[in-house]
């Protein structure tokens, strides 16, 4: 019996994603949904039937790119449905453009999924099967952000998150290990594990067990993060808050069960404005368990995010925290400039600091941490490592080494690449290193 032919062309959705690699993974989640039910993606503007734009409002900045991005949408296609974290802010949006579709907040998945059926209704092919196991990704097909909870239970005076996408939700550790089976066995070869906070994972299930292969499993971040470590793939942490179990896990990265990367958004250093910030303060201690790490696992790379001009910071406290980068030579740091959030507490804070005060301070912070950053790249020069390949171009290649994320660290340009593919893992001498990225060459 001959297969029938499709009723009609399958409908297209565009998709526009901003904010972090978490708001991605919300993004793949619905186009994985979209994609089950015989949506094709569009590309373009033009071609798309409806477009989706995934905000972000976690920085008024980023609000602003969010309200430009859906009136490009409005502008070039007229069909927009509108989600993600500044989906919060629904009133803003329909009063700016009154004519979107559908407004949601963060994971409602199943609320952007009924407004695109609305849209433009779903054709069904029973005879196609339109989604792979491991689901739709929108990284390369050699890396994949791996989300294991939603939320986040912490209070800090700048962020809105908790008010945007609730309090700590974690999964259940077989429920990401089985994930992230499907992932490596669709050729994935690093997984990003990404959070709003990482090291909390499983408080909230208090820690349950769950069955994985032939062994119970804890949803605990040094049980998952073991477990992780046997499926062959580089396991790279990111958002790790520094609680005390956070030790348990360096002898992992020391041991070659996950990479010896660590994620942590410091934020500052001075006591009194982490107060202020509402975050931890015992720098000093910090600084010590840095220290203890390094000695447990030499080669650990740490990367990290600080606010510069919090409102009350001083001089002093600005140079409190120069001092502080001086002393715990981090590898990869990114730096922001304080802006107020409509919503956060650290909005009404006295002793806003000026804008040119802040851009001073952004500009001495990062000259100050490049010279941290070339002294410790100096250190892999005459060394062999592994490095992930990103990019190919004829004889040279693009890639990254246990200490880079991608997008957001830095890179190692490989020579004598000419045979080597996109997704592999080569070995490669390095030659030479910047204040960022590497130069290497290709040995096997």
């Amino acid at each position: 019996m001959s297969r029938p032919a499709p009723a009609a062309t399958p409908p297209k959705v565009g998709i526009v994603s901003l904010g972090c690699p978490k708001a991605l993974v919300d993004s793949e989640r619905i186009i994985t949904k979209l994609r089950s039910e015989g949506y094709a993606i569009s590309g373009s503007y033009d071609a798309a039937d409806v477009v989706l734009v995934n905000t972000c409002g976690f920085l008024d900045s980023a609000k602003q790119e969010s309200l430009e991005a859906i009136g490009e949408a409005m502008r070039e296609n007229g069909r927009v449905i509108v989600t993600g974290c500044m989906g919060v802010e629904a009133d803003k949006i329909r009063g700016m453009f009154p004519d979107v579709l559908s407004v949601s907040g963060p994971q409602q998945y199943e609320t952007v999924v009924n407004a695109v059926h609305e849209a433009v209704p779903p054709l069904h092919d029973p005879f196609l099967d339109l989604v792979p196991p491991q689901g739709i990704k929108l990284t390369p097909r050699h890396y994949a952000y791996l989300k294991i909870s939603e939320g986040c239970n912490h209070s800090c005076s700048f962020c809105i998150i908790p008010s945007m996408r609730g309090k700590l939700k974690s999964r259940q550790a077989n429920d990401v290990l089985f994930e992230a089976e499907r992932l490596v066995k669709a050729g994935v070869k690093e997984l990003l594990v990404i959070s709003q906070d990482t090291s909390a994972y499983g408080v909230d299930i208090k820690h349950a067990e769950s069955q994985w292969r032939e062994r119970k499993v804890k949803a605990r971040l040094t049980e998952l993060a073991d477990a992780m470590g046997s499926l062959g793939a580089w396991i790279r942490l990111h958002y790790v808050y520094p609680y005390p179990h956070v030790d348990e896990i360096i002898p992992l990265m020391s041991e070659g069960k996950i990479l010896p990367y660590l994620d942590i958004p410091f934020q500052h250093a001075e006591p009194r404005v982490l107060k202020s910030m509402r975050r931890p303060g015992n720098q000093e201690k910090v600084l010590q368990r840095i220290r203890s790490w390094r000695d447990i696992c030499p080669d650990l790379a740490i990367r990290s995010t600080f606010i510069v001009g919090f409102p009350g910071e001083t001089d002093a406290d600005f140079e409190f925290l120069l001092q502080w980068l001086e002393e715990a030579q981090l590898d990869r740091v990114g730096c922001f400039k304080y802006e107020n959030v409509e919503g956060a507490r650290a909005n009404d804070l006295p002793d806003q600091v000026p804008d040119e005060v802040k851009q001073e301070r952004w500009e001495r912070f990062m000259a100050a941490q490049q010279k941290i950053s070339a002294k410790r790249l100096k250190r892999f020069v005459g060394r062999t490592l592994d490095i992930l390949v990103d990019e190919v171009k004829r004889t040279t290649a693009v890639g990254r080494s246990y200490a880079d994320a991608p997008e957001i660290d830095g890179i190692v340009k490989l020579k004598n690449a000419g045979a080597v593919q996109v997704g592999s893992i080569v070995k490669a001498k390095i030659d030479k290193s910047s204040q960022y990225d590497l130069t290497a060459t290709v040995v096997d």
